[in-house]
């Protein structure tokens, strides 16, 4: 993936035709839209859990610009499935003892980077944004909850949408920032590369990093998106297994994960209908031949992944084809 970023990136100096890939990007809305109905068949299973999924759809797509939407939805949704005992009622056990010493490096470099990233841009470091592609990556390996498909729509927020929003144009703030055309095209050529979904960080670390003088600063992005993505999950396997095996004793934990797993539902419904109306709906507008065969590769997209029986790499190996047939007859 952080190859990837190289080869758009000579593609884009050399002027070449890169329409071959057009289709890809529809795919990737594919992909978001059917995880949320995957997900929404297993999380989404009583009234509260239905109520919560809606209302984050709702949000995630009013507030999609404003960048706290994610983590505010996810807390708000864990704390609302714990005003009723009556679904996951606490059993009387013995109380453990939890050691949150476990966890300080965790927040700690949650809270260093955090600070070194704001620093930077403050003070205008010459190098601050390797300090902010580290803090982004870290935190989105932090709160993700759901797997790639929820870290899809919060990159977007990051990288394509922030850098457009009027807060961030009056203050002239020299954040990280990505073509949508280029994030969608990432965002669906990962799928077809073994490995986790995550792997992505390379891609948009070498994205957001690249210089037309240094190839050196494009793959420092690559390795400090990959570290700063799977940091968090490493840290929590060393340091968060031995604290959750103390706190699964307790209802409250499984009530939160209830709520939370039901507005991951809702953040990937609302992101999916956020880039139908940033993309395809501007597409059907001004190449409308072109608008009603990307919802087609949507909906052919979600269909095949329902089907189980057409791999990931070969929907994408198609896409690809698709757009290399239009080159000659759209």
């Amino acid at each position: 993936m952080g190859s990837l970023s190289f080869l758009l990136d000579f593609f884009d100096d050399r002027s070449i035709n890169t329409h071959v890939l057009q289709f890809i990007q529809p795919m990737a809305i594919g992909f978001i839209a059917y995880s949320a109905f995957k997900v929404f068949k297993v999380a989404v299973h009583n009234p509260i859990t239905r109520i919560i999924t809606a209302l984050a759809t709702i949000v995630t797509f009013i507030a999609f610009k404003t960048p706290w939407v994610f983590p505010a939805l996810i807390l708000a949704a864990g704390i609302a499935t714990n005003f009723s005992d009556k679904r996951i009622p606490q059993k009387e056990v013995p109380p453990k003892k939890v050691n949150w010493g476990n966890l300080i490096i965790f927040f700690s470099l949650f809270a260093i980077a955090g600070y070194l990233s704001e620093r930077a841009t403050q003070k205008n470091w010459s190098n601050r944004k390797a300090y902010n592609l580290f803090e982004n990556s870290y935190r989105f390996g932090s709160l993700v909850f759901g797997g790639g498909d929820v870290l899809m729509p919060m990159m977007y927020e990051q990288y394509v949408v922030r850098p457009t929003t009027k807060r961030v144009q009056l203050t002239k703030r020299d954040v990280l920032k990505m073509d949508k055309d280029e994030f969608l095209t990432g965002s669906g050529i990962v799928r077809a590369i073994p490995g986790p979904v995550f792997s992505i960080a390379a891609f948009t670390g070498g994205m957001v990093l690249r210089s037309d003088n240094s190839t050196s600063e494009q793959l420092l992005g690559c390795l400090l998106g990959a570290a700063g993505i799977f940091l968090p999950s490493a840290l929590l396997v060393l340091f968060f297994f031995p604290v959750w095996h103390n706190l699964k004793k307790y209802a409250v934990i499984y009530r939160s994960l209830e709520g939370i797993n039901a507005a991951v539902v809702g953040i990937m419904a609302g992101a999916t209908c956020y880039l139908l109306k940033d993309i395809i709906l501007v597409q059907l507008w001004n190449r409308p031949v072109i608008g009603a065969i990307d919802m087609a590769v949507i909906v052919a997209t979600f269909l095949l992944l329902q089907s189980s029986k057409v791999r990931a790499p070969f929907i994408v190996l198609g896409c690809i084809g698709i757009g290399w047939i239009s080159l000659a007859w759209l």
